[in-house]
């Protein structure tokens, strides 16, 4: 073998040194710093930290990669391809979602971005059962099929994609949605209805209905308190349509923006006289949040969804049962119900394509003479792997830590937090 190619460094990033050297104290510890604020520890946290990092480990296999000019041969890791998590993986994933989207989703129609935010008080109950964020995206959908009959006085099926996002610019808990819609719909006989113009203050009021009665229904509320957060001047109820996308390369930007991952890794860096992480945020990044490692990984993972949560969801003229009666019919879009379904997207097979794109790199380019490499085996047998590891003199740590966390300044931010709590 005459080189390793890797998908990524990850002993260069801020996240992996942290959770590398940190994330088994974060588990000792969770219980009585972080249970009352955070919830219990979710069994898919600590599953989904360990894939990420072992994520490009030689010891897990990988890919022999040999240029036919001039015979140099590559070693490719295998990546963890865990959902909405390992940054590398994510932005890949998120590539291919996009190309998808705008290749075989998307109607050539523009659309908008539709963002729905709910008030403070109310996010406590998304926090700690985030099966209710089902429901909250389920109210998304229903206020806009509300919205689109009244201006239109109609009963029309639109195109929507929704995504549920669970954080801040902070790396906070912030539930919110992301919609992406197509301006207009169909009506039963298959005429289309253009809807260009968006009264973000009649679909907040309908929003606000819906995940009000919701909360009822569920028993968490009563409708007292409904009464009284209606009487308010300012609900804390948000509603954001002014994004427009008018080409479908415009909404495939717009979809990878509601799609992004949890945090910017360009955006860390370490305090070293404190022992800290700092993430950069607002505008420009001009404001900074500082944690102490174990408040940062406490942030991060809690926006691990949960196993089988369903992230981005399809309604209307974009759900599975839809395009399915389409494909089946050969013929124009006609009515369908809206129904809410997970659409599932192939991936592309162009993966070298992916990297490129995410990475700036091409896998398959021969560093030596310039030309093009292909696979030519998988190395997954554990003892061919060992032997290779030990005759490269492969290693994947994070051989330095992060500063040491100042005890003084640890011990005076669990009190504060006790105090809060």
């Amino acid at each position: 073998m005459a080189g390793v190619y890797c998908q990524r460094h990850p002993e260069r990033t801020v996240l992996y040194r942290v959770l590398f050297h940190y994330f088994e104290r974060f588990l000792e510890e969770y219980e009585h710093r972080f249970e009352k604020e955070y919830g219990y520890l979710r069994p898919i946290v600590e599953n989904v930290v360990d894939k990420y990092l072992d994520c490009g480990n030689p010891k897990n296999g990988f890919a022999r990669i040999k240029c036919k000019d001039c015979g140099l041969e590559r070693l490719l890791m295998f990546s963890c391809k865990t959902r909405g998590f390992c940054p590398s993986c994510h932005s890949k994933r998120r590539e291919e979602w996009g190309e998808w989207m705008r290749e075989e989703l998307l109607l050539d129609i523009p659309h908008r971005q539709v963002v729905f935010t709910i008030p403070k008080m109310l996010r406590i109950f998304f926090r700690y059962n985030r099966s209710l964020l089902s429901g909250l995206c389920l109210c998304g959908k229903k206020a806009l099929v509300k919205y689109f009959k009244a201006v239109t006085g109609r009963e029309i099926t639109t195109g929507i994609i929704a995504v549920i996002q669970s954080f801040g610019n902070r790396i906070n808990f912030h539930q919110h949605l992301h919609f992406l819609v197509s301006e207009g719909g169909q009506d039963r006989e298959g005429r289309f209805y253009s809807v260009c113009r968006f009264n973000d203050d009649l679909l907040r009021k309908i929003f606000t209905r819906e995940v009000l009665s919701l909360l009822v229904r569920k028993q968490l509320i009563n409708r007292d308190l409904v009464q009284r957060i209606l009487s308010w001047r300012h609900t804390g109820f948000n509603v954001h349509s002014k994004v427009r996308a008018e080409s479908k390369e415009e909404a495939e930007r717009v979809g990878k923006y509601m799609i992004r991952p949890i945090l910017s890794l360009s955006k860390l860096s370490l305090d070293e006289a404190h022992g800290q992480v700092i993430y950069q945020y607002g505008k420009h990044s001009t404001e900074s949040e500082h944690m102490d490692y174990l408040e940062f990984i406490a942030r991060v993972t809690s926006h691990i969804p949960d196993k089988g949560q369903v992230i981005i969801r399809y309604y209307g003229l974009y759900s599975n049962a839809h395009r399915g009666k389409i494909r089946k019919t050969k013929v124009d879009p006609s009515h369908g119900p809206v129904i809410e379904d997970e659409t599932t997207f192939k991936p592309s097979a162009g993966w070298a394509e992916m990297i490129k794109k995410v990475y700036e790199t091409d896998p398959l380019l021969c560093s030596r003479c310039g030309g093009q490499m292909s696979i030519i085996s998988f190395i997954e047998d554990h003892k061919v792997i060992d032997k290779i590891i030990f005759h490269l003199k492969l290693t994947f740590m994070a051989e330095r830590p992060p500063p040491q966390i100042v005890q003084q300044e640890l011990l005076m931010a669990a009190e504060e937090r006790m105090d809060y709590l």
